[in-house]
């Protein structure tokens, strides 16, 4: 069974919620700290502290990208890749982070309060360089933007298509809805002050949200803990001959834009499509920690 390491308002959280609902699946729910520091995540993940993390035993599976190809390989069908788009979904997919996700963030949380979320803006602060004050001067830009982005999504369902690769919803739709479902963080869920006037964007988003999250099942870390301490990772070298780095060989990955600390372990896989390492502590013994290769900083420890 896959374990999610999630909060509930998380929107990359909510990402991976949906493509458990969509793949059907019982799930185990470990709720996460929102901010730092998360001690028993970092027992399974090292310095990765971001959410969501997706586990399979002694898998670890961070960010959505490498969590999206686990399910994906661990239960085909129904595909998040569907035809026709196929493989595109991951293209798509992509268009919701970085800048446009940032636009998302500026649309949601712009106009909330400084006061009572001082936590909150501190650690922001610290692992991303978000100074609140300015966060929030720049904030009606940025949801202009985000409007822009929603416009674009309004006029390429606007050809009759139920989602974005066609008529299965797929990757691509779960990472574009996760950006509007974000801006119930300060509206109640209510969305129609950004479906006003794009009607394809509104049948689209409760066509998506009918998706549901599957069958979760509460879980605390502890057994999320327990079960990678009874399993062994499932994870063959994998590193390729012109990388610079060997099978073995001691490294650091790192997050791109981020202040976290960096996962240490041993390198078994590194491709232009993923990194694992294997990582021993304590608690667990041995896990295998599996990252997508974009986005990553590798180096030598």
């Amino acid at each position: 069974m896959f374990l999610l390491h999630h909060y509930p308002t998380s929107p990359w959280g909510e990402l991976l919620r949906l493509a458990l609902g969509l793949k059907g699946l019982s799930w185990g729910s470990v709720t996460q700290p929102v901010i730092c520091p998360k001690p028993r995540l970092e027992v399974l993940t090292g310095g990765y502290v971001r959410i969501p993390v997706l586990q399979k035993g002694a898998d670890i599976f961070c960010d959505t990208a490498a969590a999206i190809d686990a399910l994906e390989e661990a239960h085909p069908l129904p595909s998040l890749f569907p035809e026709p788009l196929g493989d595109g979904h991951r293209m798509l997919a992509q268009l919701a982070q970085g800048q446009v996700f940032f636009w998302a963030v500026g649309a949601a949380m712009g106009a909330l309060p400084m006061e009572g979320m001082e936590a909150f803006w501190a650690d922001r602060e610290r692992r991303f360089g978000m100074k609140p004050a300015a966060f929030r001067m720049a904030a009606p830009h940025l949801a202009a933007q985000f409007g822009g982005h929603l416009a674009q999504l309004d006029a390429t369902l606007s050809d009759g298509r139920a989602y974005l690769g066609g008529a299965a919803p797929g990757h691509a739709d779960l990472a574009h809805y996760q950006l509007l479902w974000f801006q119930g963080a300060r509206t109640g869920g209510d969305l129609s002050h950004l479906t006003a006037g794009r009607p394809h964007l509104a049948g689209w988003i409760t066509r998506v949200a009918a998706i549901g999250h599957g069958r979760p099942e509460e879980m605390d870390a502890e057994a999320a803990i327990a079960m990678a301490r009874a399993a062994d990772p499932m994870v063959q070298a994998n590193v390729a001959p012109d990388s610079g780095f060997s099978a073995g060989q001691q490294v650091l990955v790192a997050q791109e834009g981020t202040q976290d600390s960096p996962s240490a372990g041993r390198l078994m896989v590194l491709t232009d499509r993923r990194i694992t390492i294997l990582r021993d502590h304590p608690e667990v013994g041995t896990v295998a920690v599996h990252f997508p290769r974009i986005g990553q900083i590798v180096r030598p420890a």
